[in-house]
């Protein structure tokens, strides 16, 4: 029973530091499982922060100054609006932009633990006006809980959710979270998508991963598929921790125009799952190399996706990221 309390107790810490609302009395010092079932049901997997913005000084540079000032790296801040508008009739939004960015210390730690979190490295986030409101989108601690299977009470989980918290307010001053209304269907399942591979044991892992992922890129740049990020993890932040886990551990951001733009019109949150990152490592003294990516089903059941326009291109990408994996895996 205690383990039970102490798991709660934990799981509404979390939610307090993000901002959720909910009901505290000084007379009530229990919780009991019903109030927390609620809380959590209640939860996003994305949550969308916002603030009045007519006069226009909240801008995407200004969130982006917000976020690095907080200690969250913004890896790449793009105007969507731009090839949109090259590519398409209509533009949606003022302005909307995707953004990436990460906490290296955090990312680490995490990475210790889940071998998987490279799926969140980088998180992102979509950042959007009308004329008169400013919008970020990011996961909730829920949603990165739920997709890289990181449990709730999770101290650096904890504190990389505080942080984002921390960067939003501070990027939109008097902010506040809006309710989305989703109901999600996922069943708390991670939804990711994965693969192997084995390496035979004298092969030269520097050569084998540069073939591996010159193939890749020259597979997915003919169907459209974008790179905007890459981050090689083990260099840039395993190398200067002095942590020597893996042989390699790399991550790329991956975006497609003909899939973000019609999944961005009645859902310009979307930004909190793209571009998705694709992971790929090898652990030391084990001769397998692992890949991931979250599944687009993370896409459909936390936004409530129904439109064909939208399902059709987020299954067809999905479909043609897992094919050239297969084919690359053979």
């Amino acid at each position: 029973m205690r383990k039970i309390y102490s798991v709660l107790l934990a799981t509404i810490l979390a939610f307090t530091i993000v901002g959720c609302e909910g009901k505290s009395s000084g007379d009530d010092k229990a919780t009991s499982v019903k109030a927390v079932s609620k809380v959590v049901k209640k939860m996003q997997d994305v949550q969308v922060f916002s603030v009045a913005n007519a006069d226009g000084t909240i801008t995407p540079k200004t969130i982006e100054a917000a976020f690095d000032a907080t200690g969250l790296t913004v890896d790449g801040n793009n105007n969507m609006n731009k090839p949109f508008s090259q590519r398409f009739p209509k533009l949606h939004y003022k302005e909307y932009f995707l953004a990436m960015f990460r906490n290296n210390d955090l990312t680490l730690k995490l990475v210790k633990k889940y071998d998987n979190f490279g799926a969140l490295t980088p998180l992102t986030m979509s950042i959007w006006s009308d004329g008169k409101t400013m919008n970020i989108s990011t996961l909730s601690i829920n949603g990165m809980s739920r997709a890289a299977e990181i449990p709730l009470d999770d101290k650096d989980l904890i504190a990389y959710a505080k942080m984002i918290d921390t960067a939003l307010k501070a990027a939109l001053p008097n902010g506040s979270y809006k309710d989305l209304g989703h109901v999600m269907t996922h069943n708390n399942k991670s939804l990711a998508t994965s693969f192997e591979m084995e390496i035979e044991e004298d092969v030269d892992l520097e050569e084998f991963k540069e073939d591996f992922q010159a193939e890749f890129e020259g597979e997915m740049e003919p169907l459209g598929f974008l790179m905007p990020n890459f981050v090689n993890l083990k260099e840039e932040i395993f190398d200067d921790a002095g942590y020597d886990g893996y042989d390699f551990y790399d991550t790329y951001s991956i975006c497609k125009f003909d899939v973000i733009y019609p999944v961005h019109v009645t859902h310009p949150e979307a930004g909190a799952w793209a571009p998705c990152s694709f992971y790929m490592y090898k652990k030391k003294d084990v001769n397998v190399m692992r890949m991931g990516f979250l599944s687009v089903d993370n896409w459909v059941t936390t936004m409530n996706i129904e439109d064909d326009a939208s399902l059709k291109p987020l299954r067809a990408a999905q479909g043609m990221i897992t094919d050239i994996i297969n084919e690359l895996t053979e």
